[in-house]
């Protein structure tokens, strides 16, 4: 009884459902009639067709009309206009009243306060205010022309939904993607697959952010990048203000400096278009590339400045420097790539091999063709220092000028107040004195941990004495501090932080 009672509800619910569909009403045609034998079951419309269906309504020239299945079939000239939103021309057109779903193909042409849409086969789902086309469409607004082989546009949200071979194209810039959503009453266009943003610029590569077509605002959020004519950014997360000319990059952030040879790394950066300048903190390092070796740097903060044949490297506080044959430390450092010259400033400190070079500014100079280092100037209370098994050779002098050969320091010459205490060996390596000598100018050739020759350019005063007879008070010079364990001996050890 129960089931009876059930069933019955649910009939009459159809019924009810089925009764309140409304049929589709014609309007005008100059002339009706039917033809069974050719179109059963539909009354032929001809001449200035025009029917209407919930606030639908379709003109044409001819038209077939079932109503029956509540249907009609359009030719030749065919308008539809829904309310003052949508209208629609095209050479056919299907309709089905019961669903509320039409079909166009032909040349279709759709406009609504926002687009006009262009396509060969249109789909129209009115109870969902939904279209989708399946074999290309271009669709315009006011700033935007967007093309796609396969897209959705939904009425309510004024948004497309775009995929496969999809195409942006605004006021200086054209976007590229395989899948976005674009909301035509905002411009803005959500990336969720491969898409590359062109502009005179530059040109950004993400696989999932953001832009905005009005405002140029960008955010890229995987696997993104921007490219430069010298350079390349890339990050985790993007952010670019083309109008600006600002990019603020977070996360993983590596720009890459193909004229100038440098990789610069770090956790967040800035970057301003107009001046060419990039701001990185987080653990920043630049990576100076050459053949063979490169040299890191870092600091606890780095700009980067000028333009691509003018370029200077800043770092500020805590600075350490990597290079196989070459390791520094200082407080701040500004490294000139036009000119090759690097200057560390603050209690700076070099390691070459043995050799120990302290001064109160140090300045490296390049060959800027090759990258390998040339010279270096150490400026007020230089000081340089090599272990020996026995104790330290010195150098010291008001200035000293070196030459690197193979990029280690080689020759070097004491200008003003130069003194040397210098451990001497015979070809055993056995210890036969130790020098100890003051001279205005001094020049040196240097070994590994050893001073291997010495020429005293003015009057030297001093002696060699014998190893028992070397005053343990002559030992190690005023401002004598060996700093060996602060030197990085790995790429790594640039991050470690010294007590101090």
């Amino acid at each position: 009884m129960k089931k009876n009672i059930i069933l019955f509800l649910l009939l009459s619910i159809t019924l009810t459902s089925f009764g309140q569909l409304k049929k589709i009403k014609l309007i005008h045609a100059d002339n009706t009639f039917k033809n069974e034998e050719k179109y059963p079951n539909a009354i032929v419309l001809l001449g200035n067709v025009l029917i209407e269906h919930e606030g639908f309504t379709l003109k044409c020239k001819q038209a077939l009309l079932y109503p029956d299945i509540n249907i009609i079939q359009a030719v030749g000239e065919v308008f539809l206009n829904q309310g003052d939103t949508i209208t629609q021309s095209s050479k056919y057109v299907d309709y089905n009243g019961n669903t509320q779903k039409a079909v166009s193909w032909g040349n279709v042409v759709l406009k609504d306060p926002q687009i006009t849409l262009t396509t060969d086969t249109l789909h129209f789902n009115r109870l969902e205010q939904h279209l989708y086309y399946r074999n290309k469409a271009t669709i315009k607004d006011q700033t935007n022309t967007l093309k796609s082989t396969v897209g959705n546009y939904y009425l309510i949200d004024k948004k497309f939904q775009a995929v496969h071979k999809v195409e942006i194209t605004s006021p200086n810039n054209r976007l590229v993607s395989n899948h976005l959503d674009y909301f035509t009453n905002t411009g803005r266009a959500y990336l969720f697959g491969p898409s590359t943003i062109y502009s005179k610029e530059s040109t950004i590569y993400t696989e999932k952010g953001f832009h905005d077509t009005r405002t140029k605002i960008s955010h890229a959020v995987r696997n993104s990048n921007i490219k430069y004519k010298d350079r390349v950014i890339k990050a985790d997360s993007l952010y670019y203000h083309q109008i600006n000319g600002f990019i603020s990059a977070s996360k993983n952030l590596v720009i890459t400096d193909s004229i100038n040879k440098t990789v610069i790394k770090g956790g967040y950066a800035e970057y301003f278009e107009r001046k060419d300048s990039a701001y990185v903190v987080q653990k920043p390092v630049a990576i100076i590339l050459s053949e063979k070796d490169s040299m890191y740097l870092h600091g606890e903060k780095m700009m980067v400045v000028g333009k691509s044949n003018e370029r200077k490297i800043r770092a500020f506080h805590k600075v350490k420097i990597f290079k196989s044959d070459l390791q520094g430390k200082c407080d701040s450092v500004y490294s000139n790539q036009a000119t090759g010259i690097t200057k560390m400033i603050h209690k700076p400190i070099l390691w070459s091999d043995g050799n120990q070079v302290t001064g109160d500014t140090i300045y490296l100079i390049s060959n800027i063709k090759t990258s390998k280092l040339d010279s270096l100037k150490v400026i007020n209370n230089a000081f340089v220092i090599q272990k020996d098994s026995s104790g330290f050779n010195q150098i010291k002098g008001k200035n000293i000028l070196g030459k690197f050969i193979e990029n280690k320091l080689k020759k070097i010459r004491v200008n003003g107040n130069g003194e040397v205490i210098n451990y001497l060996r015979n070809d055993d390596e056995d210890l036969v004195g130790i020098l100890k000598m003051k001279c205005s100018e001094i020049e040196f050739e240097l070994g590994e941990n050893t001073i291997n020759f010495i020429d005293f350019l003015r009057k030297p005063d001093g002696m060699t004495y014998p190893p028992s007879k070397f005053p343990k008070e002559f030992e190690l010079f005023k401002g004598f501090f060996w700093r060996d364990k602060e030197r990085p001996k790995t790429k790594e050890d640039i991050f470690v932080y010294d007590i101090e």
